[in-house]
């Protein structure tokens, strides 16, 4: 039985969330959620359930639970498409009819959702580059799928970077050099290529601090990253 004040569709059953097992704390949010920032952007949220998402921005970020595309960018509901995945990497162009997810996403977002930017966000202490750094005293993982996902990182090891860069500190240069890799395969892909030449689309690099919150952009010109702050 219900309170005066609550119904039976407010929230679920003791019984039947503790058979379910889902999290507290998430059930939890999902009620903050649904009762402050859903009702207050209701409308919006309506309009893009009605007529769909319309994003002009992709972001292919980390799926590390501390970086937030979203919430990095302030972005509201619709208008970022994010992709996140294993430090931030794209692979190179491959139809050979397997399974490729990041490829997906893109070739949706590309060609379907016709975005205009694609930003290819790293950052900082990114536990997939560490673990492809130290991996000749430590395996990156005894699964099936994590170690071949990572030799995507290959061919940025051996990227032209600063010196300086590399020898003051190697995980960060690791992380810089990961992003440059990624945007040289995306235009490995035919239709991001094409729009790039046309004008058509814009492809951008950038890394994120976690700590200070600092985030630096790829100077496509220099290839060096510099502080978003100073381009304010």
């Amino acid at each position: 039985m219900t309170s005066n004040n609550q119904t039976s569709g407010d929230r679920p059953a003791a019984n039947a969330t503790a058979a379910s097992g889902f999290p507290d704390a998430l059930l939890r949010g999902y009620l903050e959620y649904r009762d402050q920032a859903h009702r207050s952007q209701r409308s919006e949220f309506e309009r893009l359930a009605v007529y769909g998402q319309e994003p002009k921005v992709m972001v292919i970020s980390c799926c590390d639970s501390r970086v937030t595309p979203e919430s990095i960018f302030g972005a509201g509901p619709g208008e970022l498409f994010v992709v996140r995945n294993v430090a931030n990497l794209v692979p190179p162009y491959e139809p050979d009819m397997q399974h490729h997810s990041t490829s997906a996403a893109l070739e949706f977002a590309v060609q379907a959702l016709k975005v205009k930017h694609i930003v290819v966000m790293g950052h900082c202490l990114c536990g997939g580059v560490k673990a492809f750094l130290d991996q000749e005293s430590k395996p990156l993982s005894p699964g099936d799928f994590i170690g071949k996902w990572m030799t995507l990182l290959e061919p940025a090891a051996n990227f032209r970077c600063d010196p300086v860069e590399r020898a003051q500190d190697p995980q960060l240069a690791m992380e810089y050099a990961g992003v440059r890799q990624s945007l040289l395969n995306l235009r490995t892909f035919p239709c991001v290529r094409i729009l790039e030449e046309k004008g058509r689309l814009s492809l951008h690099g950038a890394w994120f601090d976690i700590g200070s919150g600092e985030m630096r952009l790829l100077d496509t010109e220099t290839g060096e990253f510099h502080s978003a702050a100073d381009l304010a």
